[in-house]
């Protein structure tokens, strides 16, 4: 599975000064703004009936930016939407239902009366939603909200038109909270071919790539940390041949591919993507500035990956994971917290595993980056979003909700946090901290918690183990500098189509070390990745690149 940020089709320009950023820069955000708010104060009868129980609000009596005291809407900020019939927002998420959902559902639903509107959710499994996600937008299913990020399809479903286009105008009108708060230069990120497409986070942060391992274990075998990727290879080895046919753990219980393992390894050599979507990685070494065309091509033709291929067969052949891995359906970072393998690898997420791993006696973990002589790269504002359906009967209800989560501090918290009092407390320097109930619903465990985020809320009493890691990436971290490219590959569609049925064929296997020769095994899959059109590719990809760099 991956988890990780690609970008795949063109800038667009924005439309006009005096619209809302969809767009463009922050100053452009203030202008909309007022704009809005003048046109908002024209409150209908409608609304004003369902606004009984609710506050009236205008933008200008909010606070200034997010983080800088409590945003509480009315309907009245919601002029230009329809309230005078209740409607249901249908919203779905990938991953698991936590336990107490139906709890916090109620309260989302309870505050949002006022508005006349109700909010469903359907979640979509870790298992399942790769073969659900284009089904259900795809079907009779009526899908307001939708989950999307540049790793859960979000550019192959706009290609086929599945997400409403948020213009300007539908924005300063609709979602008069993002227009005051979204950060301006975060749109670029989810507009493709000229059409934004999606809302982002509203937070970009370090983003390194660590891995995690059972200390016990490491201390039961004579290691006491790991600092290099060759030590993280001998604990590895050290666990398929002492660990494994002891206790039945796995070095590393992978399902699907070892993607998240390639991008720590990957990390040795500076890397940054400037298209990755669905395998069809293009990859540069970063050196300092915006990358010449001719040192991008796609990751699979560096001699990096032909090393990382060759260690992982290895560890294949040595029993670091199931032979079966790439049918497996329990993802490895469930394993690992189900004390089913012995590591993982991914990005601060590992810290949540390693806790879960610790709440068996005797459990210790660790985290460890393998890479504190390299770069660490930031994580893009549209690694998660949330997308209103092409096919929403309610667009501007939809649109409202999403704003509403997003940004009103109650309806954000629930759904970042959980309930106050039972699944978090909070302080007054606005730090949280997750109670013994937290396990009902943990901080940022739903998928929509990730695409609301505003970098306003941070735990307290972080361990000293994960500051450790944290506080270093601050040292090194590194902004993609072709972040703002994205690649419209409609001229070439059948070329990706193709090149991407040849990787999603190999890759994960070649990842996994689940083939008889790597040299033999990766030859055939560039030339057959040629064969079905990758030079027609590189064509175009490299015009459409040199035309954005000019524009630098």
């Amino acid at each position: 599975m991956k988890k990780k940020k690609f970008l795949a089709t063109i800038l667009s320009v924005c439309m006009s000064a005096s619209l809302l950023a969809g767009c463009g820069s922050s100053s452009d955000t203030e202008t909309s703004s007022k704009d809005t708010t003048a046109a908002q104060s024209q409150t209908t009868a409608d609304n004003a009936a369902a606004s009984d129980t609710a506050s009236t609000v205008t933008l200008d009596q909010l606070p200034s930016a997010v983080g800088e005291g409590t945003i509480t809407a009315s309907p009245e900020l919601y002029a230009y939407t329809d309230l005078s019939e209740e409607y249901t927002v249908n919203m779905y998420l990938i991953g698991d239902t936590p336990n107490d959902w139906d709890k916090v559902l109620g309260l989302v639903n309870d505050y949002l009366q006022p508005f006349n509107t109700k909010l469903a959710v359907t979640f979509m499994s870790w298992s399942d939603y790769q073969t659900m996600y284009s089904l259900v937008l795809a079907g009779s299913e009526q899908v307001d909200l939708i989950f999307t990020a540049p790793w859960c399809y979000m550019y192959n479903e706009a290609a086929k038109g599945s997400f409403y286009e948020l213009t300007d105008s539908f924005v300063a009108s609709y979602m008069p909270l993002a227009s005051k708060y979204q950060a301006g230069d975060s749109w670029d990120e989810t507009t493709i071919s000229g059409k934004t497409i999606a809302v982002p986070s509203n937070q970009a942060q370090p983003m390194g790539k660590i891995v995690a391992v059972r200390q016990d274990l490491m201390e039961k075998y004579g290691m006491s940390e790991l600092k290099t990727w060759d030590d993280y290879k001998q604990y590895m080895l050290t666990i398929a041949e002492k660990e494994t046919p002891e206790s039945g753990i796995y070095a590393l219980a992978a399902s699907g591919d070892n993607n998240e393992l390639w991008d720590v390894y990957r990390q040795q050599t500076d890397t940054f993507l400037a298209l990755d979507s669905s395998y069809l990685d293009m990859m540069y070494e970063y050196k300092g500035e915006i990358p010449d065309k001719e040192d991008i091509k796609l990751a699979y033709e560096y001699d990096s990956f032909r090393e990382y291929a060759k260690d992982m067969k290895e560890m294949a052949d040595a029993g670091c994971w199931s032979r079966s891995a790439l049918t497996n359906t329990v993802t490895d970072d469930d394993a690992f917290g189900n004390l089913q393998g012995a590591s993982i690898a991914w990005n601060g997420s590992v810290f949540t595993y390693m806790e879960q791993a610790e709440q068996t006696e005797g459990v210790e973990c660790m985290a460890y980056d393998l890479t504190t002589d390299h770069l660490v790269g930031a994580e893009a504002y549209s690694n998660n979003d949330m997308a209103i359906a092409a096919g929403s009967k309610n667009p501007e209800r939809a649109a409202m909700v999403l704003d509403l989560i997003k940004f009103d501090s109650y309806l954000n918290r629930l759904l970042v946090l959980g309930i106050e009092g039972e699944h978090y407390t909070i302080d007054d320097q606005g730090q949280y901290t997750e109670t013994d109930k937290a396990a009902d619903f943990a901080a940022f465990s739903i998928s929509a918690s990730w695409a609301i985020k505003n970098g306003d809320l941070n735990e307290a009493g972080t361990p000293e183990r994960e500051k450790a890691v944290t506080d270093e990436w601050e040292k090194r971290v590194q902004m993609n500098p072709t972040i703002n490219f994205v690649f419209d590959d409609t001229s070439v569609k059948s070329y990706v189509s193709a090149v991407t049925a040849v990787l999603t064929d190999y890759v994960p296997m070649l990842e996994l070390g689940l083939v008889d020769d790597v040299d033999t095994t990766l030859d055939e899959m560039i030339q057959k990745c040629y064969d079905s059109g990758l030079q027609e590719i590189y064509d175009e990809f490299y015009a459409q690149y040199d035309a954005w760099k000019a524009t630098r």
